[in-house]
C-alpha cells in the first residue's frame, strides 16, 4: 500500500543547484531549513504571532532529495501546551525524472509563542484538528 502525506500541505519549493552537493543531492540542512520553516507557518498561524523553534526529535533522511525535485512540506499539531505546541512535519519530493512522490524524512518540532517582548506567551485554545483555527 502507498504511503501518503498527514497533514496540511504548508509550503512547495523547487530544489534548485545552489543548494546541492556537486552530485545533485540537497543538503539535509536546507531540507531541515525548510521544514522549520513549514512548521513555523503552522505555528504562527495558531499562536496569531511570534512564535521560535525550540526543539527538533529524531530526524532521519529516508531518500535524498534532487535538484529539481519539488519539497513538499505537510504540518499537523500533535500537542499544545501552555506556551508551546508540537508539531509533526514530513518533507515529500515530488520526483521531476519519474514522477514518484516520496517521503524522504519527517520530525516532530517543538515552537514556543513569543509576546511582544519576546517572552514566552500563552497560546490560544481551541481545537487542534488538522492546523484549523
Amino acid at each position: 500500500m502507498e504511503q501518503q502525506p498527514t497533514g496540511e500541505l504548508m509550503t512547495r519549493t523547487l530544489a534548485m543547484p545552489a543548494d546541492a552537493n556537486p552530485f545533485g543531492d540537497i543538503f539535509g540542512g536546507w531540507v531541515m531549513s525548510q521544514m522549520d520553516l513549514a512548521g513555523g507557518i503552522c505555528a504562527g498561524t495558531r499562536a496569531g504571532g511570534r512564535v521560535v523553534t525550540v526543539a527538533v526529535k529524531s530526524m532521519s533522511f529516508i531518500q535524498p532529495v534532487q535538484v529539481g525535485d519539488l519539497l513538499c512540506v505537510y504540518t499537523r499539531i500533535l500537542k499544545l501546551g501552555r506556551t508551546s505546541m508540537e508539531i509533526h512535519i514530513e518533507a515529500w519530493a515530488k520526483r521531476r525524472r519519474n514522477r514518484d512522490f516520496d517521503r524522504v524524512t519527517e520530525a516532530n518540532f517543538t515552537f514556543v509563542a513569543l509576546d511582544e517582548m519576546g517572552r514566552p506567551t500563552p497560546v490560544p485554545t481551541g481545537d487542534v484538528d488538522n492546523n484549523r483555527i
